[in-house]
């Protein structure tokens, strides 16, 4: 049987040296300053190493809604653009978790650094040698306004040039949307479609963001055989917290004479607080390596809210637990853990979750971890036990829990719960932790986690399994029952600061059970903006001509 690989081939040029230009008046123009501006990204881009998270669910038949995820398959790794597009994976070779190590169930295995070059048009050659280009219309993508262009290679342009429309914003033309395809894949490779988006990040700068991919009857295996999967490529990670903290080292001012000395005021450590003081080190030092290795997101307004949700349990349950916190892995796996007092949730998992009762519930397993005094082993608390390569956290750093730990947190976060304000919603969380077990078998990857204790074993629930008693029968096809939401449906990212938010979304009713799609994969349609830009200024651009009503003065 053939074995194929879905790759991507090519190289990063040099970068063109960006000259300043007069506003471009007609298309020709406009198309050479969106070349320039390329080029000038991947010279910033070249040397940096970013985090690429790639997660792929492969579809197959289903009675209810046609096609559904069947597998799934993950990448986690660091990306490096200096030697073309090229990737360096965290997860080890041959783990439940590493896509190098798949071999697809029909012959056909999935490449990371093919998912991972779809963040660059075509770092070898864009430029008018090699591809034609047409205009197509005005569109605005969000805030921002663009022009729409058509590119195709020339006939003597070689393998592997991209064809599909660019997007490219009309205030400083940088490309900030690609859709399509690569073309003339050599024998034993196959190129997928893709939909590539930027985001803004500083003033004229755009970087890749997110990718989705999508196949419904790619042919391979001289075209006897058909792919049908859907993917989704993140990038984050442009600057480390090291980078952040430098930066605000320089803006630090010190008025001296304003500086006192306030040692004799301070009283000597109880023993008992020596032992929480070392504690504290060693997990604030395991956090704050997550972080520098961007896998941990800085605390922000997202913390804030789900460190809302644990007071309420803390209170309501009357609890002596003081100190505890929530951060947020920027990895999709579905995971909880504790680092000492901190507890660990995935963003993965706070996408899916429905409703706080449900966020409730995770959160007060792993409060009862900390309640009952499971801590961390405190050898973090020296440094250098710290001084090892980002490729090496998920060898280093293991929270899984023995099972006694487990059975114990279990019954003592249901009782948590039942005495909290999500005493008469806890019907919810069970019905979250149905689909679970219904999805665990097809989606492994998702449901294993990376750094903590597994939710399921197949499709035997581990966590809170009390709570699937009184859950009502899952039904797939009934809109009014949500069970879980898509990947990605709460929050969204700043890839330069790591920083999250919560999504600001619309309610919108839906027409079928198939648009639920609880723990998919959906496509990424951005609304994108300027960073910075008040809301004056953006009212101002979409008061401004509308899409469509005007072209480039050489396509009129």
């Amino acid at each position: 049987m053939q074995r194929i690989a879905i790759v991507f081939t090519f190289a990063v040029a040099a970068g063109m040296p960006l000259t300043a230009q007069d506003s471009p008046s007609t298309f020709d123009q406009i198309v050479d300053r969106a070349i320039l501006q390329e080029s000038s990204l991947l010279r910033i881009l070249r040397g940096d190493h970013p985090i690429a998270e790639t997660y792929i669910q492969d579809l197959g038949p289903d009675a209810d809604f046609g096609s559904a995820p069947k597998a799934d398959h993950y990448f986690l790794g660091k990306l490096d653009f200096t030697r073309g597009v090229t990737t360096d994976s965290f997860l080890p070779k041959g783990s439940a978790h590493s896509l190098e190590a798949f071999t697809h169930l029909f012959g056909a295995a999935y490449v990371p650094r093919g998912f991972a070059q779809t963040l660059i048009i075509d770092g070898a050659e864009f430029d008018r040698a090699h591809y034609d280009f047409a205009f197509d219309k005005r569109e605005f993508l969000g805030d921002v306004r663009t022009y729409a262009i058509d590119v195709s290679p020339k006939k003597t342009a070689g393998r592997g040039r991209f064809m599909g429309r660019i997007w490219v914003e009309d205030k400083k033309f940088n490309i900030v949307r690609f859709n399509g395809t690569y073309v003339d894949a050599q024998f034993g490779q196959v190129y997928t479609h893709f939909d590539s988006w930027r985001v803004n990040c500083g003033p004229d700068l755009w970087v890749p963001f997110e990718t989705y991919s999508e196949e419904s009857a790619l042919k391979y295996d001289l075209k006897l055989r058909q792919l049908r999967f859907k993917a989704v490529t993140r990038i984050w990670g442009y600057t480390t917290a090291t980078d952040r903290l430098n930066g605000e080292f320089t803006n630090i001012t010190v008025d001296l004479p304003g500086v006192q000395d306030k040692t004799e005021q301070a009283a000597d450590n109880s023993p008992v607080e020596s032992q929480r003081a070392w504690e504290r080190q060693g997990e604030d030092n395991v956090l704050d390596r997550l972080e520098n290795a961007n896998l941990l997101a800085p605390r922000g307004a997202v913390e804030k809210i789900l460190d809302t949700v644990v007071n309420n349990l803390i209170v309501t349950n009357d609890l002596n637990v003081p100190g505890v916190r929530v951060r947020v892995m920027l990895t999709t796996p579905l995971e909880t853990f504790t680092v000492g007092r901190t507890i660990v949730i995935s963003r993965g998992l706070v996408d899916t979750l429905p409703d706080e009762a449900s966020l409730a519930a995770m959160l007060a397993h792993e409060l009862a971890h900390i309640a009952l005094g499971q801590v961390i082993d405190t050898k973090f608390a020296f440094s250098d036990r710290l001084h090892f390569d980002d490729d090496a956290l998920l060898k280093k750093f293991r929270f899984a829990r023995p099972a006694a730990e487990e059975d114990a947190a279990n019954a003592q976060a249901v009782a948590y719960l039942q005495k909290s304000p999500y005493a008469d919603k806890l019907r919810e969380p069970g019905l979250f932790l149905k689909a679970l077990a219904a999805e665990a078998d097809r989606l492994p990857n998702l449901i294993k986690p990376l750094f903590g204790s597994p939710f399921a074993q197949g499709n035997n629930i581990l966590r809170l399994g009390a709570l699937l008693q009184d859950a009502p029968q899952l039904q797939r096809t009934r809109t009014d029952q949500i069970a879980a939401l898509p990947l990605g449906a709460r929050t969204t990212l700043d890839p330069w600061t790591d920083q999250m938010r919560m999504a600001r979304t619309r309610s919108v009713p839906l027409l079928s059970g198939r648009e639920k799609m609880p723990l998919e994969l959906t496509p990424v349609f951005l609304n994108l903006k300027y960073q910075g830009a008040t809301a004056a200024e953006q009212i101002a651009s979409s008061e401004e001509t509308k899409p469509g009503e005007t072209k480039p003065a050489a396509t009129q």
